[in-house]
């Protein structure tokens, strides 16, 4: 019987640890797959080899698109004046439907890429002080003036398990800067805590 215990363990263990290796693998694939897909979906790209009968060759619209996007991106930066987007950009905020749509997505975009990156500054906020409650969240702006609300910030916190969050006004003097990489912040909060990467990371208290 216990012979029989041992056996059944380590076939258990085998099983987990193949899981642990194939699991990953396998959603990662897949994501990534669909993705091409999604892009493909946008550009389908067929190549006809006769009358009757064409191959679609998966990725190439993907690339195009890739492609595209970097002249386009190339033709903007070097060709097109700046004045230019200013003027676009101030007709487009007169269009109020546009208005929302357009710079909801722009920001959103650019709070991953370009020059002015959130979710770059991780901190630790202070949810109830009586029971010392803490919550990680990324810094997205330190200036709230504009609604007229002073010693505040604002940070955005995560959902776990979702591409989801919440945004909070918080006191400044409730938020503990993190000296630690925002990457490795965020897949730990997005992953429940269970990812979470073997650093110390010093804290440092924000002033004013």
């Amino acid at each position: 019987m216990k012979l029989e215990n041992t056996f059944l363990n380590r076939i258990f263990g085998y099983f987990v640890r193949g899981l642990v290796l194939v699991a990953p693998l396998y959603f990662t694939i897949l994501i990534i797959w669909t993705g091409v897909e999604a892009l493909d979906g946008i550009l389908p790209i067929s190549i006809p080899i006769s009358a009757q009968k064409s191959i679609y060759l998966p990725g190439l619209g993907m690339l195009i698109i890739l492609i595209s996007i970097i002249l386009l991106g190339f033709f903007f930066s070097t060709v097109v004046p700046q004045s230019f987007f200013k003027f676009t950009e101030r007709i487009l905020r007169k269009i109020p439907l546009v208005n929302l749509i357009f710079y909801s997505i722009k920001d959103l975009i650019t709070a991953f890429v370009g020059d002015k990156k959130k979710f770059n500054q991780p901190v630790l906020v202070t949810i109830n002080r009586e029971s010392d409650v803490k919550k990680l969240g990324f810094i997205t702006q330190t200036d709230l003036s504009h609604l007229y609300i002073k010693d505040y910030i604002a940070v955005y916190m995560p959902h776990s398990y979702a591409f989801s969050g919440e945004l909070f006004i918080v006191p400044i003097a409730n938020v503990t800067l993190l000296n630690a990489n925002s990457a490795d912040i965020m897949k730990m909060i997005v992953s429940g805590g269970v990812s979470a990467k073997d650093y110390s990371p010093e804290y440092e208290e924000e002033e004013g």
